[in-house]
Order: C-alpha cells, then sequence, then structure tokens
C-alpha cells in the first residue's frame, strides 16, 4: 500500500483555499487503501515518460503525484481537471 508524503505547504494552501479539506483527506484515505480504487480513476498522464500520474478528489480536481518507490508517492500538485 502507497503511502503519501507530506503536503508542501502552497498544496496545503491550495487545497483549503477551495474547500477540498474533507475531500482530500478520504481520497487520500482511499488511495492509501487501494490505489485502483475506481472513484479515484488514477490514470498515467500524457507523456507517459514523465512518470506524472493524477488520481480524482473530486469531479473537479485531480492530485498530480509521482511515485518515489512502491510504497512513497509524492503529491506534486492539486488542478482543476477539465474533460474536452
Amino acid at each position: 500500500m502507497p503511502i503519501i508524503t507530506e503536503l508542501r505547504e502552497d498544496i496545503r494552501e491550495y487545497i483549503k483555499k477551495h474547500g477540498l479539506l474533507r475531500k482530500w483527506h478520504k481520497a487520500k484515505s482511499l488511495f492509501e487503501k487501494n490505489p485502483s480504487h475506481p472513484s479515484l480513476n488514477t490514470e498515467l498522464l500524457e507523456p507517459r515518460h514523465r512518470g506524472i500520474y493524477s488520481f480524482r478528489i473530486d469531479i473537479k480536481y485531480r492530485a498530480l503525484f509521482i511515485c518515489q518507490s512502491e510504497s512513497i508517492v509524492e503529491i506534486i500538485a492539486v488542478t482543476k481537471h477539465y474533460r474536452k
């Protein structure tokens, strides 16, 4: 099971500013128990060689992350998710 490292201050502030704290904790808990949980819609982003993944916080926001090892994940951004 992966563990998410402590969030950078700017990411924590973004989550608070956008009212995502409760949703973030729920998504983080789901991810750490099962990164493939269907509600997270975890995916490898393009271009794939960069190794950046994302999972859903809610319908509008996603957490972008990289794997530091098999068990350690670092969130590098929380962004709005646009579907085309």
